[in-house]
């Protein structure tokens, strides 16, 4: 029997790779992408002909699992690498319940998460995460909603599309709650990444139940690496690590060696990451906050915000925004709010600046003629 269409894509993705941002693109969610120069330029005796095409065919690339998990005070046995966070995601999930199980999953979320969990055969129930609140997780709203059926709790820290935090009270309240009926808390950090100072602990450290994804993607700059991993507890590990040869059988090992390179060099990179979010944090500021046109509220922290529109739709809005001023956004409903739409504050940073100023302009004229610009 085959699932329908609804279960087996992405719309998200495939409108990521469909419709190529504006010239002026606040689409983005990761850090703009370094170049080889960026990794490589203070990496002692690096030379390119010394990268090695093909490495063992192991379980895992042991310096570069010895690296990520000293970046994330883990041991190296609790470490499962992968290609990217998406795919850590998929990896875990397929590792941590089976077809017909019950799955928890906020709402809103990113919508290949949800897709993955359907996929894969979860019977899908939601929590809340309220524009009232700031997106905010609630450990009494995931509460109301846990079962004695409930296998897996998915959370994402900080949450894409609002870069909302959950604290770790929270999480450790939700880890509780986990522990009562069996289940395990499946926490995705790849935008908790972003926070150097000081960094936050990964929530892993908080108890066996949780299962963390992430990777150097979104807030290195490092996408083109495809570093993901999993962090779980040895056994569940070791298991993930066999599920994966149905997978990925093994990973590009230049990729793994460039990784490592790029994992003894983090604090540069992180450098260069916070210089530019936040010079486009401020400019995202000073064009948008308090704008008549949004709802919005700017986080203290992370790289996205998700302003909910006033008047007309947002589809409508974004075709004008992208005819008339030559940039994009994302429309919410690929998060599930159709009213929404996320703003990036990690590309170019005088490209980022020039974009937020026609946003902003776009918007003062969408509600000077009431919404009905592109209508």
């Amino acid at each position: 029997m085959s699932l329908p269409r609804w279960y087996t894509q992405s719309d998200y993705m495939e409108f990521s790779k469909q419709n190529p941002g504006a010239r002026f693109d606040l689409g983005g969610s990761g850090v703009k992408s370094c170049s080889m120069a960026d990794l490589c330029v203070e990496s002692p005796g690096f030379r390119l002909e010394d990268l090695d095409l093909t490495g063992p065919l192991v379980y895992g690339h042991a310096p570069l699992l010895e690296a990520i998990a000293a970046l994330k005070g883990v041991k190296p046995e609790s470490v499962v690498h992968t290609e990217g966070t998406s795919m850590a995601n998929h990896l875990a999930m397929s590792a941590l319940f089976a077809p017909g199980d019950e799955v928890l999953i906020e709402e809103p979320t990113y919508e290949p998460m949800l897709m993955t969990a359907l996929y894969l055969g979860a019977k899908v129930q939601r929590f809340q995460r309220r524009w009232e609140d700031n997106f905010a997780v609630e450990a009494e709203e995931v509460a109301r909603h846990l079962t004695s059926q409930t296998r897996l709790i998915v959370i994402q820290n900080l949450h894409n599309p609002s870069s909302a935090l959950v604290s770790e009270e929270t999480l450790r309240a939700i880890g509780a709650l986990a522990r009562e009926v069996g289940a395990r808390v499946l926490v995705d950090e790849v935008y908790l990444e972003t926070l150097h100072h000081p960094p936050l602990s990964t929530a892993f450290l908080l108890g066996d139940e949780f299962v963390v994804t992430s990777s150097l993607t979104k807030a290195y700059g490092l996408g083109g690496l495809r570093c993901g991993w999993v962090l779980a507890e040895p056994k569940l590990a070791e298991r993930m690590w066999r599920l994966n040869d149905l997978f990925a059988s093994y990973p590009a090992h230049v990729t793994e060696l460039l990784s490592v390179i790029a994992i003894e060099q983090i604090d540069k990179l992180r450098d260069r990451a916070d210089a530019i979010v936040e010079a486009n944090r401020s400019a995202l500021a000073a064009a948008l906050d308090g704008h008549p046109a949004i709802d919005l509220t700017i986080p203290a922290v992370g790289t996205t915000v998700f302003p909910r529109l006033r008047q007309g739709d947002v589809a409508g809005f974004s075709k004008f925004l992208r005819e008339e001023y030559e940039t994009s956004v994302v429309p919410g409903r690929y998060f599930e709010r159709p009213q929404h739409f996320r703003v990036g504050m990690v590309g170019d940073v005088e490209t980022t600046r020039e974009g937020l100023t026609r946003l902003a302009r776009a918007l003062s004229e969408w509600e000077r003629v009431g919404g009905e610009v592109a209508s």
